[in-house]
């Protein structure tokens, strides 16, 4: 059967290039909400993280109807961290929308992404971006499309995909660069004309492949899929299994059955083949599981979802101010949680340790990472994480790490300082072309040279430069690169932060926090510029006496202290320290908080070296 009435499509691009804002005035082009209805921008961002940083975390289904066709659309993270979501969502779709920017042209992502939908087959649309931004370099980024395509391999027919010029935020798209556009009537159009009709078994026995998981308290897990072969109905009996472990099946029923319309979920009685749908009741449902009809159990092949790259350990915190700030602080809570976010992460890995109290992490990358953790801490947890680490992969008896493509546009004045730094880090310099007033560099770099660069990268280029990185191979060890050039202050007593104790500590180096702060011995509470850890008394209290003078009256003036993100604290921690995460506070502390112990535990390693 041929189905005229749909087609199902993702919308890939790189981080910030526009496609959650163009989803939205598809939306409201499509007649998904009524004329005078009150919508939020980026109504697709639904988590709060995803609108405070204003990216997408989640890969997100909707629909729209346009000429008497169901448009299925997937919108997808532009983040290299997340690109996992972006992998196992194409199995849904027949066609593929890539969006590039105007101005900044095909990026690290929108490679990554736009050569996974070539492998897969999948027929591609162009959308360029931005189009009306005063720096928009129509033509040449067209050019470079091509050029990106042509380096992929993609087939003849890839080759001829259309160019559709679009400005998401006004709404507009056109099919000449020269010509403005007044709607995105050329865009559906595109899309139903270029994207063929679906062909699907629709009398064939049922096969559902599950590419995503979303949970319900009510009514527990629903998995989201398409409909690989013939047609679901609520209160079927169902054989789950796995094409991976085909060994491995299931029996149980369909309770509900859900269709996508606009931003929500519709109760159906059937769906046919073709149909994203949604559905509950098998309790142990998987990502990558196929839902088969019991009497004709066929597992359906599943994307290979690309491996992780950096890992981190994070263990029950045994600081000193535990389980005064979390909600849920146990082993057993922590565990809990990392193997629940496996259900719905397919580029997550959680391990046990040789210790009870913690687990081994793997992720595509630290703000992957960092997202679960920042997650956690909003929902009540209490843990210390430890500072990220790359994996390394022996092949043929030899030591290799993953490397990273980065692309960095600066000023013409700030090549200097960014080319310094990747010397420093093993970076290698692949090309330096002009890009408008601004240089674009490409490297291939370490990943671990990159923990903890982009602050230092900011301050290079003034605030001015933009980088982006994205998985490129494994390469052979290319050796040792240095972590951190700064030392810490570490606080050498329990108590609570004073001003004459900070004003006293301030010489030092740059601190972390603010009189009234509660400290613990040590706790870190700022860095030097030495390469060398120095502790301070930042409790110490002015010794009283009977003499006054107004010179020792004067107030004292404290730096204003250097408040640090997730993120940056996570890149500032050293292999000796430990991040403590709790609901209300981010610390950072020793591994050892001894004084005397750590002093010895260090010299013990000089000697051993």
């Amino acid at each position: 059967m041929i189905r005229e009435d749909l087609r199902n499509i993702a919308i890939i691009a790189h981080v910030d290039h526009g496609k959650t804002t163009l989803v939205d005035q598809m939306l409201k082009q499509a007649g998904t909400f009524r004329q005078n209805q009150v919508v939020e921008e980026r109504v697709m961002d639904s988590g709060a993280l995803e609108r405070e940083r204003g990216i997408t975390i989640l890969a997100k289904n909707t629909s729209i109807h346009y000429g008497g066709v169901k448009i299925n659309i997937i919108d997808t993270p532009g983040h290299a961290d997340f690109s996992g979501e972006v992998e196992r969502v194409l199995k849904m779709v027949s066609g593929v929308l890539i969006l590039v920017d105007a101005a900044e042209g095909p990026m690290p992502q929108t490679r990554f992404v736009t050569q996974k939908a070539l492998e897969m087959g999948h027929k591609l649309i162009i959308v360029v971006n931005k189009v009306d931004r005063p720096d928009a370099r129509v033509k040449e980024v067209v050019d470079e499309v091509l050029e990106l395509l042509m380096d992929l391999n993609a087939t003849d027919d890839q080759l001829e995909s259309p160019f559709v010029f679009c400005s998401g935020r006004a709404g507009t798209s056109s099919l000449d660069p020269d010509v403005p556009g007044a709607d995105l009537k050329p865009l559906f159009e595109t899309i139903l004309s270029h994207f063929p009709p679906l062909e699907m078994d629709e009398k064939g026995p049922l096969q559902l492949l599950v590419s995503s998981i979303d949970y319900n308290e009510y009514v527990g897990r629903i998995g989201i899929g398409r409909i690989e072969r013939g047609a679901a109905k609520p209160g079927a009996d169902v054989v789950v299994c796995n094409y991976n472990h085909k060994d491995v099946n299931t029996r149980g029923k369909l309770i509900n059955l859900y269709e996508i319309e606009g931003l929500s979920r519709v109760p159906c009685e059937s769906a046919m083949a073709g149909d994203i749908v949604c559905f509950s009741g098998l309790e142990g449902i998987n990502i990558g599981d196929t839902v088969c009809a019991s009497d004709c159990v066929e597992p359906a092949p599943f994307v290979k979802i690309s491996e992780p790259t950096v890992e981190m350990i994070f263990s029950v915190n045994d600081s000193p101010f535990a389980g005064k700030e979390g909600k849920f602080v146990t082993t057993r809570h922590l565990r809990d949680r990392l193997y629940r976010e496996l259900l719905r992460d397919v580029s997550l890995r959680v391990q046990d340790t040789d210790s009870a109290d913690s687990f081994r992490v793997a992720g595509r990358g630290e703000m992957h990472l960092s997202i679960l953790i920042e997650t956690m801490r909003r929902e009540g947890y209490e843990f210390q994480v430890s500072s990220p680490k790359v994996l390394f992969k022996t092949i043929d008896g030899q030591l290799y790490e993953p490397v990273e493509r980065l692309i960095v546009d600066v000023p013409e004045d700030g090549t200097g300082p960014v080319f310094q730094s990747m010397g420093a880090r093993k970076g290698e310099l692949l090309h330096m072309n002009a890009v408008g007033s601004r240089m674009r560099l490409e490297f291939l770099v370490p990943s671990r040279g990159l923990f903890g660069y982009k602050s230092e990268f900011l301050t290079d280029t003034k605030g001015e430069g933009v980088m982006s990185s994205v998985f490129f191979e494994y390469q052979p060890f290319k050796g040792e690169i240095d972590r951190r050039s700064t030392g810490s202050l570490v606080a050498f007593e329990t108590g609570e932060a004073v001003t004459y104790g900070l004003y006293n500590a301030q010489g030092r180096g740059t601190l972390f926090i603010t009189p009234g702060t509660p400290v613990y011995e040590g706790m870190v509470v700022g860095f030097s510029p030495k390469d060398e850890d120095i502790n301070v008394n930042v409790c110490k209290t002015k010794h009283l006496t009977n003499t006054r003078s107004s010179a020792s009256d004067d107030a004292l003036r404290l730096i204003t202290p250097k408040r640090m993100s997730l993120e940056e604290a996570l890149e500032f921690i050293n292999d000796d320290e430990l991040l403590e995460v709790t609901p209300k506070n981010i610390r950072v502390r020793k591994r050892i908080l001894d004084s005397e112990l750590r002093a010895k535990a260090r010299a013990k390693a000089k000697l051993g070296q």
